[in-house]
């Protein structure tokens, strides 16, 4: 309806008033309906009563003056100021201020619309900032106006993407002891929430609503969403989901329209309920955002924001090709939703599908290059397909008897670039020592290998040739990791001298050919199970077969928390017990299992988590009795910032070995720089 009120307007100003049935009447009549029906808030009917009299009287400078008033009010300001320039005499300084303040307010507002060309999506807004940061330094403009020029600039600059102006001007503001009307300060926490300051950008957001507490102009978000944000980021995530499930529940799903029979949809109610989906999948509640979302997309299937938001929780649930397919319908029903482009590519990062990430980042970065989302994406692909460091350092102490009272054991890799969307040098070194009764011994090996990638695809081949005294032998090794669909994973690995070969064969110069492989079936986060079956063939003879089956299932959730339980069952049988490692015959254990992690921390990038996992159960060897088995661990992880993780972790197992109970605790320390 604004619209439509606009374009008569600009209709009758450019072409004057319509024909009219019978001759119109004298000025003075005229001009006294013209004021009354401004008075009664009847500005179309009053501009063409004021076109009425220009036409008989052009020179008329009074409807000439209303003429241009009106049009302003009516927001049509931009013919309102090529008319304004004709008017004799011209208009008093203060009066063209005026309605240059207007014209940047209503520039202002309509920048907020879709761009007239994708390919310049800030010109309208980059056009509103320097029109509104000229009046607002012109050291000639009065205070007053000089002042709300200021508060249509930081408006202005939030919505061009500017938000170093935007805060800077807030901040001085401010200092002056200025306070904002509640559309500035809306505008204001957006850019401190960009900037990365949440504490204060919720009280400004609450300050604003308290000013204004809404209802608000359709063409406006509400600025409790933003609150929302500002809550999570700031750590408040009670606060921030219990507010934004109470605005979902409070609006209603349709509404009814002054002059529409039928009601409509209510896009209040969506813009809750997307705010309330976001929030869970932020503190990974992805089951409940998932839920959430379904019916919204059954409802409104034609919906692309919808149909988006559906694809990015499928990908959080462990599901790329069902996102990329919902990704899909979204982008048909909006091609040039800057979203798009970064939701494609992260599915191709998580499906290894890295052909086309550039293109779609680029094209993301001509749409929205001053959003915060578009930056972050850049930066975190730039790590991902950079430089990859890993290093691990396991200390433990015990009684065990593969690993003696000491060992150790240290595992370093450094991986190139990413080479032509599918290819990376490795170069990788790994040593391990045990204190056995028998005497020292250690294990050193240093080689390169290729990762290749492929959609859904990870495979590796290396060579490591040994850096010690008892096995002078070469591990020649490949593996391939096929994630077959959303739900099934299948795993190979095969060494000419495994690395899980004990380190008590090791001093005996004894080593193991060794091929693992495990089928992996995911339902998505909540439910996951594993079969895993190896077999080593020893070079002294003995055949040695294993398997691990594993069951896993989410028990609890909670923001930033969850809790899982399981069972894991597994057992192995050697061809020959006459050796001097740990080989029985046969044996058998099972165990629950749970485990515990949660946020304990979190600024932004940098934070802060910790795991805790449990496991009891019993073991079963043949010739002895069956005895308890239990291990314990508990570690953290530290992200100082985006690429770099730092974790620690001890832990504590205990089960017997031929009848005889031993134990062994482990330290653990971990480095990760990339992505």
């Amino acid at each position: 309806m604004p619209r439509a009120r606009l374009c008569l307007a600009l209709l009758l100003a450019l072409h004057g008033a319509v024909t009219w049935a019978a001759a119109p009447p004298e000025r003075d009549a005229l001009m006294t309906r013209v004021r009354q029906e401004r008075e009664q808030g009847h500005r179309v009917d009053a501009l063409a009563h004021c076109q009425a009299i220009l036409d008989r009287w052009p020179d008329d400078r009074e409807a000439q003056a209303l003429n241009v008033t009106l049009l302003t009010e009516l927001g049509a300001t931009t013919r309102a100021m090529e008319l304004a320039v004709t008017l004799h005499p011209p208009q008093s300084q203060v009066d063209r201020s005026r309605l240059e303040a207007d014209h940047v307010a209503r520039e202002t507002r309509w920048a907020v619309g879709e761009p007239a060309d994708p390919r310049t999506p800030y010109a309208e807004a980059d056009r509103a900032a320097t029109d509104a940061r000229r009046l607002a330094d012109d050291p000639l403009l009065p205070a007053d106006m000089r002042q709300r020029a200021q508060f249509d600039l930081i408006v202005a600059l939030d919505q061009a993407g500017l938000m170093d102006e935007a805060v800077q001007r807030y901040d001085a503001l401010r200092k002056q002891g200025v306070t904002l009307p509640a559309y500035a300060e809306r505008n204001a926490a957006d850019a401190l929430l960009a900037k990365r300051r949440p504490a204060e950008a919720a009280q400004v957001y609450e300050d604003s609503i308290a000013k204004e507490p809404g209802p608000y102009d359709a063409a406006d978000l509400d600025p409790r969403i933003g609150l929302m944000y500002a809550y999570l980021e700031s750590g408040q995530t009670s606060k921030a989901i219990t507010m934004i499930d109470t605005l979902a529940a409070k609006e209603q799903p349709w509404v009814h329209v002054p002059g529409i029979r039928l009601p409509i949809q209510n896009p209040r109610k969506f813009d809750a309920e997307s705010a309330a989906i976001s929030a869970r999948s932020i503190v990974d509640m992805q089951a409940d955002a998932y839920a959430r979302i379904v019916p919204l997309s059954r409802e409104a299937p034609a919906d692309s924001d919808i149909r988006r938001q559906l694809g990015m929780v499928e990908l959080a649930r462990g599901w790329p090709r069902r996102a990329q397919e919902d990704l899909a319908i979204a982008d048909t029903l909006n091609p040039r939703d800057v979203d798009s482009y970064l939701d494609a590519a992260d599915t191709q990062r998580a499906l290894h599908d890295y052909e086309g990430i550039d293109e779609n980042l680029a094209q993301a970065r001509v749409l929205g290059n001053r959003t915060d989302r578009v930056g972050r994406a850049v930066q975190s692909w730039d790590r991902e397909r950079g430089w990859q460091f890993d290093i691990s350092q396991e200390n433990g102490k015990g009684s065990s008897p593969d690993y003696g009272d000491r060992d150790s054991a240290t595992l370093a890799t450094i991986e190139s670039p990413l080479i032509d969307d599918h290819w990376r040098v490795v170069a990788l070194g790994r040593y391990s020592t045990a204190d056995l009764p028998e005497g020292d011994v250690r294990r050193t090996r240093f080689g390169f290998g290729v990762r290749g990638y492929a959609r859904g695809l990870e495979a590796y081949v290396q060579a490591l040739p040994a850096a010690d005294r008892y096995v002078g032998k070469t591990a020649l090794e490949a593996g391939v990791n096929w994630a077959i669909s959303d739900h099934w994973a299948i795993a190979t690995d095969f060494s000419t001298a495994g690395e899980d070969t004990p380190l008590r064969a090791q001093y005996y110069g004894i080593s193991a050919k060794t091929l693992e492989t495990a089928v992996t079936w995911r339902a998505s986060e909540l439910t996951h199970a594993r079969l895993g079956v190896a077999r080593d063939n020893f070079s002294d003879g003995n055949k040695r077969t294993s398997w691990l089956a594993a069951f896993t299932q989410r028990v609890y959730t909670a923001p930033n928390l969850a809790l899982d339980g399981g069972v894991e069952v597994g057992g192995s049988m050697n061809t020959q017990t006459d050796r001097p490692y740990f080989n029985p015959r046969r044996d058998n254990s099972y165990a629950l299992t749970g485990r515990l992690q949660n946020l304990l921390g979190q600024f932004y990038e940098r934070q802060v988590t910790q795991r805790v996992d449990v496991a009891v159960g019993e073991y079963d060897e043949q010739g002895y009795a069956t005895d308890w088995m239990a291990s314990v661990r508990y570690g953290q992880i530290f992200q100082p910032r985006a690429g770099i993780r730092l974790g620690w972790g001890i832990g504590w197992h205990n089960q017997p070995y031929d009848g005889r109970r031993e134990h062994r605790v482990v330290l653990d320390l971990t480095l990760h720089w990339g992505e």
